[in-house]
Order: structure tokens, then C-alpha cells, then sequence
């Protein structure tokens, strides 16, 4: 109970992810890749950093970024039946992850199933650009898709 009688909110029963180094990126689910590139570019002065297709995952996807600030990452379906396609018929265009970077990705994994977080990815695997990563359900976060990646490619 706080000091001004109102209950305190529920404290957090899983330990915080103690291998975040901090965020990597952000996601952003759009329609049409170049289109996006090209309004990020006119708003924010972004420039394309670099770019990968993946038929495995279903999805084409650049990073931007400007000179100073975080990656922007802009995934865009090939075609509906994909997650981000799928993402984009339900909730349409927009803020698809949080991309947090940590230094031990299959510890930090191992950790969260143990304490009963539910994932989307119970083991790491093979991201686009050479990341390994694992998403968080984001019944997990408040309804927030986190995505947790290490540098590396596979291990």
C-alpha cells in the first residue's frame, strides 16, 4: 500500500534480462519497403544502412538509421501469409518490435523459459543481418513484442 492509501501495483516476479547491454533496434512493419525508406528519409533524415530479403521468414527488410541514433529497422511482408503480414492485415502499419542486444542470447533465453516467461522462441535461431535472436510473447510485456539478439550468427 502506498502512502496515499492507493494499492502499489503488483511487483515484476521475473528477474530483468541481467545480459542487456541495451536496445539494438527498433522494428517497424510497413507495407511497402521503399515507400517507408523514403518517408523516413523525408522526416528524419535517415539513410539506408543495409538491407536483406529472407524466404525463410517471408520478409524483405532495410536498416536506417541516422548519424547518431539507434537502427530503425523497416520489415515488409512478401506477401500475407507471413508474421508481419499477418501483423500488418491485423493491426495495420506501424511499431512491430523493441530489439534488445545482450551479451549471452542463450543464457538470457534458458533463464526466462526457467522462470516461466512465455516466448514466442524457446531457443535462440538465425535472424535477419547475422543475428541470432528469440521474441518474448508479448503477453509477456505489457503487449509489446521484444526480441532479444547477439551479434554472431549462429551458435
Amino acid at each position: 500500500m502506498r502512502c496515499d492509501g492507493v494499492a502499489a501495483p503488483a511487483r515484476i516476479r521475473f528477474r530483468p534480462v541481467q545480459g542487456a547491454i541495451g536496445i539494438h533496434h527498433i522494428g517497424i512493419a510497413v507495407s511497402d519497403l521503399e515507400a517507408a525508406a523514403e518517408r523516413w528519409s523525408l522526416l528524419l533524415g535517415t539513410i539506408v544502412d543495409h538491407g536483406q530479403d529472407s524466404e525463410e521468414l517471408g520478409t524483405r527488410a532495410l536498416a536506417i538509421r541516422t548519424p547518431q541514433g539507434p537502427m530503425v529497422e523497416l520489415v515488409a511482408p512478401f506477401h500475407a501469409d507471413t508474421p508481419v503480414g499477418r501483423f500488418i492485415a491485423k493491426r495495420g502499419e506501424g511499431m512491430h518490435h523493441v530489439a534488445y542486444e545482450v551479451g549471452d542470447i542463450h543464457a538470457e533465453v534458458a533463464r526466462l523459459v526457467a522462470e516461466g516467461v512465455e516466448m514466442v522462441d524457446e531457443h535462440p535461431r538465425a535472424g535477419l543481418f547475422g543475428l541470432q535472436v528469440a521474441f518474448i510473447h508479448p503477453d509477456a510485456a505489457q503487449g509489446v513484442l521484444l526480441e532479444l539478439v547477439q551479434p554472431g550468427g549462429t551458435h
